[in-house]
C-alpha cells in the first residue's frame, strides 16, 4: 500500500491505532534517519494490523472510525506517526507526544542531507527546502524558485530529480500485513503487539502489562492516573508501574507482571479500587504512627505492594495495634537496610509467598529479615552516613516526629509541623556549612546525617549561620530540654569547631539509642497512639556519596523534574540509589535519574547531580549514566537530543 494512501485512511478513520498502545515517542534523529531511508530507497520494514469490527474496536484519540472494519495499527506507529507529520504538517488524530520531533525538517540539495531547521544556517539560503512545504505544493513552485538563482542554476537538472525523489516518497509502497479472523481475541493481539515491539522501541514489562489490560479496559491508564494525582496532590510522588504491581500482588498474589495475563477486567477494576483503599490506608498508616508524611521521607516504596496485600488478606483493615505496629517495624527494616533496593521482583516473591497463610506472616518476614541482620539493632556506626539521599535521612525525621522533639528557638513541638515543599519544617545543620567549609570539612562531613536536625522555617531563617557555641547555648538557657529532645549532646565543649568530630560521634551514640528504644517500642506493642492522626491526604550504614544537600538543591531538581514531564517525557527518579551489579552495594545517590533512559530502555541512563564530587559522577558515569551537573546542561540535552528543538536565533 502507498505511504499516502495509508495517511488517507487514517483521515477516513480506516486506519487507527489501538488503544493499548501508548504514546509517540520517537526524537528528531529516528525521524530524520526515516526520511532518509524513503528517500534512497532503502527498505524501512512493513507494517502491521489488526482489522476487526468497528463496533467492539477501541481505537486511542478522538478519530471517528469508518463503519464496518476497522484497522488497528499494531506495528508502525512511529514511522507512520512521523510521516504523516512530515507529509501533512501535523499530527494524526490518534497522536499523544511531542509534535517538535518531525516538525520543521529540511532537505540541502546539494548535500542530501535532511536537517530540522536552523534559522542561522538556513534563513535565506535556497539550497535548503522545506520537506513539509514540498510535500503539499509539489515540485513544481520549487522548480520556479530554483530557476530565478543563479548560484543554483548550473546543476538544476540535478537539483529537480532530487526535489522529485522526496515528493515520491509518498508513493513509496509499505508491506502492509494484516490479523484477522474470529480467533483473533484482544489478548492475542496483545501478544502479537508484544511480540513485534519487542525488537523496537522498547518496553517495560510493566508496560506490555498495562497494554494486556487496557485491551480489555482502554480507561485503565487514566484512572490509574488519576489516583497518582491524587497522592501527589497529597505529597507523595509514585509512578504508574508501582501502582500497577500494588494492583498485581492484590489480585494475584505474584509480584512477576506476567501473572496479570490471566487476570479478567473486572478481576483488576476490582483491584484497582481495593489497592487504592489499601495505600490510602497504609499513607494514613506511616504518617500518624511514624510520621513520614512526604515522599521524601518515606522510603521502601516497594515495600507497599506486600502490605497492601497483606492488609488486603485480613479485609483491608488491620484489628490487632500490636500487628500494625509490627508491620511498620519491619517496614522501616526494609527502608533501613534497602531490602528492595536490588533484585525487586525476586525479594518482592519471596515476601509475598511469606505471608500467604496468615498465620505467623509478621513473624516469617521479621525472620526473613534477621538472616541478613540478625539482631535489627542500630550502631552508632550505621549513622556514619550523610545526605539527604541517605537511608538514615527519613529515620532522623521519622524520630523527629515521634518522639516530640521541640524547635530549638520557640520551643514549640515539630510533630506540628510538616516537611515538604510547601511547608515550614526545614533541615538545619547544626554546625552551619559555611563555618565548616571554612575550616576545611569536607562536604560528606558537612552533610553527615548526624549534623542534620530540623527547625521550623521561622527558627531556621533566625538561627541561619551562627555558631553553634552561641546559638546553642541560647537554646540550652531559654528551651530547657530542647537540645535533648533533638538529641544533640548538652556539652558546651562538643560545641567548638575543632571538636566537630568528636560532636558527631556522641550525637550517633544518642541517635542510635533513640531508634532502638522507638523499634523495640514498635516490635513489643508498646509506643503511645499519636493524639491526634493526621490526614494526609486532604491537604494540597556505609558511607554512600551524593545525594541533596540544602533547601536550594532540592528546589532546583524538582523544578527541573517537572520541567522534564512538562515536556511529555518519563518522569525522573529523586534520589535514586544506585547499586552495584555485583552485590547490589550502593554506590551512589544520584539528585535525578532515569535509570531507562528518557526514552525509557532506548537512550542511555541519565543522570542529573549538582554540585557533587569526581568520586560520585565517576559512579554513575561507569554505570553507563550520561551525567550532568547541573539543570541547564540537563534542559539543553532534552531539547537538542531527545526533543531536538531547534535553538530560538534571539539566544543565539
Amino acid at each position: 500500500m502507498q505511504i499516502h494512501t495509508i495517511l488517507d485512511l487514517i483521515d477516513l478513520g480506516s486506519i487507527a491505532l489501538p488503544e493499548f498502545q501508548r504514546g509517540y515517542v520517537w526524537n528528531r534523529d529516528q525521524v530524520r534517519s526515516l526520511m532518509d531511508s524513503l528517500y534512497r530507497k532503502h527498505p524501512v520494514g512493513s507494517l502491521l494490523v489488526w482489522a476487526t469490527r468497528t463496533e467492539s474496536a477501541k481505537a486511542r484519540g478522538n478519530t471517528e472510525l469508518q463503519p464496518g472494519v476497522v484497522k488497528l495499527l499494531l506495528d508502525g506507529q512511529q514511522r507512520i506517526t512521523s510521516l504523516y507529520g512530515v507529509i501533512r504538517g501535523a499530527p494524526p488524530r490518534f497522536f499523544q507526544g511531542h509534535s517538535d520531533a518531525f516538525t520543521g525538517l529540511y532537505f540541502n540539495l546539494r548535500e542530501e542531507t535532511f536537517e530540522f531547521y536552523s534559522p542561522l544556517k538556513m534563513k535565506d539560503n535556497p539550497a535548503w527546502i522545506s520537506v513539509t512545504q514540498l510535500m503539499q505544493e509539489g515540485v513544481g513552485g520549487f522548480v520556479q524558485r530554483l530557476v530565478t538563482q543563479p548560484d543554483l542554476q548550473p546543476d538544476l537538472s540535478l537539483f529537480i530529480n532530487r526535489l522529485n525523489a522526496i515528493e515520491a516518497v509518498k508513493s513509496i509502497e509499505l508491506h502492509v500485513e494484516e490479523v484477522a479472523g474470529e480467533d483473533k481475541t484482544v489478548d492475542v493481539v496483545v501478544d502479537i503487539f508484544n511480540r513485534v515491539n519487542s525488537g523496537g522501541t522498547k518496553l517495560s514489562k510493566g508496560d506490555l502489562a498495562l497494554a494486556r489490560v487496557c485491551a480489555g479496559w482502554p480507561e485503565a491508564r487514566d484512572e490509574m492516573k488519576s489516583r497518582l494525582t491524587k497522592w501527589r496532590r497529597a505529597g507523595f510522588e509514585f509512578r504508574l508501574e508501582w501502582l500497577l504491581r500494588c494492583i498485581n500482588t492484590i489480585v494475584t498474589g505474584e509480584a512477576l507482571f506476567s501473572a496479570l495475563a490471566d487476570v479478567g477486567t473486572s478481576d483488576f477494576q476490582r483491584g484497582l479500587t481495593t489497592a487504592e483503599s489499601a495505600i490510602d490506608r497504609l499513607l494514613s498508616m506511616v504518617g500518624s504512627r511514624l510520621g513520614l508524611d512526604h515522599d521524601r521521607v518515606l522510603g521502601s516504596q516497594y515495600a507497599f505492594p506486600v502490605m497492601a496485600r497483606y492488609l488486603t488478606q485480613r479485609g483491608g483493615t488491620i484489628t490487632d495495634y500490636r500487628d500494625r505496629d509490627r508491620l511498620l517495624f519491619w517496614y522501616i527494616h526494609t527502608l533501613l537496610w534497602g531490602r528492595y533496593a536490588g533484585s525487586t521482583e525476586s525479594y518482592l516473591n519471596q515476601d509475598l509467598a511469606l505471608i500467604e497463610e496468615t498465620e505467623g506472616a509478621l513473624d516469617r518476614l521479621i525472620d526473613q529479615l534477621r538472616q541478613y541482620r540478625p539482631d535489627l539493632r542500630l550502631q552508632p556506626n550505621d549513622f556514619r552516613v550523610w545526605s539527604r539521599g541517605a537511608r538514615f535521612y527519613p529515620l532522623l525525621y521519622m524520630l523527629t516526629r515521634v518522639c516530640h522533639a521541640r524547635d530549638l528557638v520557640s520551643g514549640v513541638e515539630l510533630s506540628d509541623y510538616l516537611l515538604g515543599r510547601l511547608s515550614r519544617l526545614e533541615v538545619h545543620h547544626i554546625f552551619p556549612k559555611a563555618l565548616l567549609y571554612k575550616h576545611g570539612y569536607a562536604r560528606s562531613d558537612v552533610n553527615a546525617i548526624a549534623n542534620f536536625t530540623f527547625l521550623t522555617q521561622e527558627s531556621n531563617l533566625l538561627v541561619s549561620d551562627a555558631h553553634p557555641e552561641h546559638y546553642l547555648a541560647d537554646a540550652a538557657a531559654k528551651q530547657p530540654g530542647a537540645l535533648e529532645s533533638n538529641w544533640i549532646p548538652n556539652e558546651p565543649g562538643l560545641w567548638k569547631i575543632e571538636r566537630y568530630q568528636e560532636f558527631l560521634e556522641v550525637r550517633r551514640e544518642l541517635l542510635a539509642r533513640a531508634a532502638n528504644d522507638f523499634l523495640s517500642g514498635l516490635l513489643g506493642g508498646s509506643v503511645p497512639e499519636a493524639d491526634v492522626a493526621p490526614d494526609l491526604l486532604s491537604r494540597e550504614r556505609r558511607r554512600v556519596s551524593g545525594g541533596i544537600s540544602d533547601e536550594d538543591e532540592e528546589r532546583r531538581i524538582y523544578e527541573c523534574s517537572e520541567w522534564v514531564a512538562a515536556q511529555g517525557l518519563p518522569e525522573g527518579e529523586i534520589m535514586f540509589e544506585l547499586l552495584s551489579p555485583e552485590g547490589g552495594e550502593p554506590l551512589a545517590i544520584l539528585d535525578l535519574a532515569w535509570p531507562d533512559g528518557m526514552q525509557e530502555s532506548y537512550s542511555q541512563p541519565v543522570a542529573l547531580m549538582i554540585d557533587e564530587d569526581v568520586a560520585t559522577m565517576e559512579s554513575a558515569s561507569q554505570a553507563g549514566y550520561r551525567c550532568f551537573s547541573c539543570v541547564e546542561e540537563l534542559k539543553r540535552y532534552v531539547e537538542r537530543e531527545v526533543l531536538a528543538v531547534a535553538p530560538d536565533p534571539r539566544s543565539a
